[in-house]
């Protein structure tokens, strides 16, 4: 038995604690894009396989027995990469994936967005002063739309691309309290909150704070599941799958 975990995500890390723990053979692998990612316990490789064909090869010349794709929620490409490799090379896969927000409190009074487009569009609609938590990847897309608000752009590492002057960049990985979101909201002003349904409790103070301030919420949907991938949403429920298979 040999798992593989396409990780990046506190799910990741917990599933392999669990699998450790089971006596379980594993190796989790991280895309390399965070300068100074949390590590999970166990083998760990970086960088990416080479599309499909990389990764089913990966599979096969590894003896990897099982993959568990447990990539953050709007990793869309990694996840449709591992569900052609994996369907390839006949290796059964799951997807664990962290419950979103869609039935989250007020989250019927946010303005739900199919994409980062959308969600610039909306947001210089919405108000002068938005908070940007979309990571840095894509806020190239927002750069045209807010040139001339005054945005405030949480982010993990420094983005690529160049940030208009009157945009303030807040480099911080996190955890965030209710408290320190609050104060954030008064400091710069708020009054518009784009984000991701990344889902689950890391990031959800900031939710909290603009329900309870009334700042409006634009929410970018997630990308779909691959079709037939079967999908559980805890790091336990995952465990138990792959131990089914040992």
């Amino acid at each position: 038995m040999s798992v593989l975990i396409l990780g990046g995500t506190a799910e990741a890390r917990d599933l392999a604690v669990l699998l450790q723990e089971h006596g379980l053979r594993f190796c989790s692998s991280l895309a390399g894009r965070v300068a100074r990612p949390r590590l999970p316990v166990g083998e760990v490789r970086v960088g990416g396989f080479g599309g499909i064909d990389g990764l089913r090869r990966h599979l096969t010349e590894a003896g990897v027995t099982a993959v568990v794709d447990a990539t953050h929620p709007f990793a869309a490409g990694i996840s449709a990469n591992a569900a052609a490799a994996c369907a390839a090379a006949e290796v059964p896969l799951l997807r664990l994936e962290r419950p979103g927000w869609a039935a989250a409190p007020g989250s019927g009074g946010w303005h739900w967005v199919d994409d980062h487009d959308e969600a610039a569009a909306t947001a210089s609609r919405l108000g002068r002063r938005p908070f940007l938590t979309i990571g840095r990847q894509s806020l190239d897309r927002f750069v045209g739309p807010l040139a001339e608000h005054h945005a405030l752009v949480r982010v993990v590492d420094p983005p690529e691309v160049e940030l208009p002057a009157s945009w303030r960049l807040l480099p911080n990985r996190g955890p965030y309290s209710v408290e320190g979101e609050r104060e954030l909201f008064a400091d710069h002003g708020v009054d518009v909150l784009v984000t991701k349904d990344s889902g689950g409790g890391h990031t959800w103070s900031k939710m909290a704070v603009a329900g309870e301030l009334g700042v409006p919420v634009v929410v970018v949907r997630r990308p779909g599941p691959a079709p037939g991938v079967q999908v559980v949403d805890g790091a336990t429920a995952a465990a138990e799958w792959a131990r089914s298979l040992d």
